[in-house]
C-alpha cells in the first residue's frame, strides 16, 4: 500500500491512512506501507535550498529532501502503534533499497528484503519512506519526483506481493485530466502499456518508471483514492476488449522546454556528439527533429523538461561552440498534447483526425513524435487546455458507451 503526499498531509489523514491499513491487515494479508512526504513539503525543502544558494549540489539535495518521507513514516508507524499494531518505520537505506550514484533522480539496481521479510515474519507493519536509497558509496540517493511510487513497485516485486494498491486523491486513471475535461471518465482497467505511455506523457496518476517496473515482473497495479471507496483503476496486462478502443486516454504536459540548436553543419557524428554529452549529463530529451539541411546547415530542435532547461541550454552551448554550429534558442511557453490507446495498432486515419481537430481550433503543431500506441504534438502553452478537450471529444472519450471501438 502506497500512500501519496496529499494521503498523509496532515496528521488527521495520516491517522486516516493507519486505519485503512489497519482494515487491510485485520482482513489476515501481510502488509507493506511506502509513504511519500507530507503535501508541500519536498517544496518547501527546495526553497529553503535556493534560499541558501541559486545552486545547490545535488548530494546536499537528496540529503534534504530524503528527509520528508522519513517524517511521514515514522508518524504513520506511531499511528498504528497506538491502534494496537506492531509498526516500525524504515528509511531506503534500512530496507536495503540500493542505487545508482545519479542523484537527483537515481535508478534502483537491487533490493535486499531479507529485513522487511523478518519483520512481516514477527508481525510487524513495516512503513517505508518512499522515494530514496543509498549509492554504491553509501550517499543518500532520491528516485526524481513520483520516486515513491517506483519504490512501492520495487517492493512489491522483491517481496513477490500480490498486488501494489497506489492510494492518491484521484478515484483511478481517467481518460484525460478532469479539472481540465470535466466530461473525463474513470476506466476500470487499462493496460501496462498505455499506463506507461500515458505516465511518460505527463498524466500525474503514476510516476512512469513504477509503471516500467510493473510492466517488466508483471506486478499488478490498482489506482485508487483514500478518501473513497470506489474500487479503482487495475493497470495490468493487455486484453482484447482494450484493443477494440482506438484512444484510451488524453494527456497534456506542461513541463516542456524546446531547444533548438541553429546551423549544425551537416556532418555525420555531430548530432550524436549534442546528445551524448546531454545522456552523460543525465538529460532526458523528448521530441526531437532536424531540419532538412541547406548550405550543409541544419537546425535541431528538441524538447527536454522545463526543470532542466537551463542545464540543456548550458550543454548545448558548449557542444555549438566545440562543433562550431550557431546560436543556441529555447521557448517554455509550449505544451505537448498526446493521445493513447493500444487500438492505434489496428485502425488507421488516427493522426490524421487528431490534426484536423487541432487545425479546426487554429492551433498549430509545433513538432510530432509518434509510437505504436501513442501520437504527440507540440503546441503553443495557450491552446494546451483547448486542445485536450476537443480532442477528447473527437476520439469520442467524453460518451458514456465509449466501450464501443471508435473507428479511425
Amino acid at each position: 500500500m502506497k500512500f501519496g503526499g496529499t494521503s498523509v498531509s496532515n496528521i488527521e489523514r495520516i491517522c486516516h491512512v493507519a486505519d485503512l491499513v489497519e482494515e487491510v491487515a485485520r482482513e489476515g494479508h501481510e502488509v507493506v506501507v511506502v509513504v511519500s512526504a507530507m503535501a508541500g513539503d519536498t517544496d518547501r525543502l527546495i526553497r529553503l535550498a535556493h534560499e541558501i544558494t541559486p545552486d545547490p549540489p545535488e548530494r546536499e539535495i537528496d540529503m534534504l529532501l530524503s528527509s520528508g518521507e522519513r517524517i511521514t513514516s515514522a508518524l504513520l508507524a506511531m499511528a498504528l502503534t497506538a491502534r494496537g499494531r506492531t509498526s516500525r518505520s524504515f528509511s531506503g537505506r534500512q530496507v536495503g533499497i540500493h542505487t545508482d550514484s545519479t542523484h537527483t533522480k537515481a535508478r534502483i539496481e537491487h533490493i535486499e528484503s531479507g529485513r522487511l521479510l523478518s519483520a512481516l515474519s514477527a508481525g510487524v507493519i513495516p512503513v517505508v519512506a518512499g522515494f530514496q536509497g543509498i549509492s554504491p558509496n553509501e550517499d543518500v540517493t532520491t528516485l526524481g519526483r513520483g520516486g515513491s511510487d517506483t519504490t512501492a513497485v520495487a517492493l512489491a516485486v522483491a517481496l513477490s506481493a500480490d498486488r501494489c494498491d497506489i492510494y492518491t486523491d484521484v478515484t483511478g486513471v481517467f481518460t484525460a485530466d478532469p479539472n481540465m475535461v470535466p466530461r473525463a471518465r474513470k476506466l476500470e482497467r487499462i493496460s501496462y502499456e498505455e499506463m506507461l505511455e500515458m505516465a511518460a506523457l505527463g498524466a500525474k496518476v503514476l510516476h512512469s518508471r513504477s509503471v516500467e517496473f510493473a510492466m517488466r515482473y508483471r506486478m499488478p497495479l490498482r489506482v485508487l483514492s483514500t478518501f473513497s471507496k470506489d474500487p479503482g483503476t487495475l493497470v495490468t496486462e493487455e486484453d482484447k476488449k482494450m484493443e477494440q478502443m482506438v484512444v484510451s486516454g488524453v494527456t497534456l504536459d506542461r513541463n516542456q522546454a524546446q531547444v533548438i540548436v541553429c546551423d549544425v553543419p551537416d556532418r555525420p557524428g555531430l548530432a550524436a556528439s549534442l546528445f551524448r554529452d546531454l545522456s552523460d549529463n543525465a538529460v532526458i530529451v523528448d521530441m526531437i527533429v532536424q531540419n532538412v539541411g541547406q548550405d550543409h546547415l541544419t537546425d535541431i530542435s528538441f524538447t527536454v523538461p522545463r526543470s532542466e532547461a537551463r542545464k540543456t541550454i548550458r550543454i548545448a552551448r558548449e557542444v555549438a561552440q566545440r562543433i562550431g554550429a550557431g546560436e543556441v534558442r529555447s521557448r517554455e511557453d509550449i505544451s505537448k498534447i498526446s493521445i493513447v490507446g493500444v487500438g492505434m495498432r489496428s485502425h488507421s486515419g488516427v493522426a490524421a483526425r487528431m490534426f484536423e481537430t487541432l487545425a479546426s481550433e487554429g492551433i498549430n503543431i509545433l513538432m510530432i513524435s509518434t509510437s505504436e500506441i501513442k501520437i504527440s504534438c507540440l503546441i503553443d502553452e495557450k491552446y494546451g487546455e483547448l486542445a485536450a478537450r476537443v480532442v477528447h471529444q473527437t476520439f469520442g472519450l467524453d460518451r458514456a458507451d465509449s466501450g464501443e471501438p471508435v473507428r479511425g
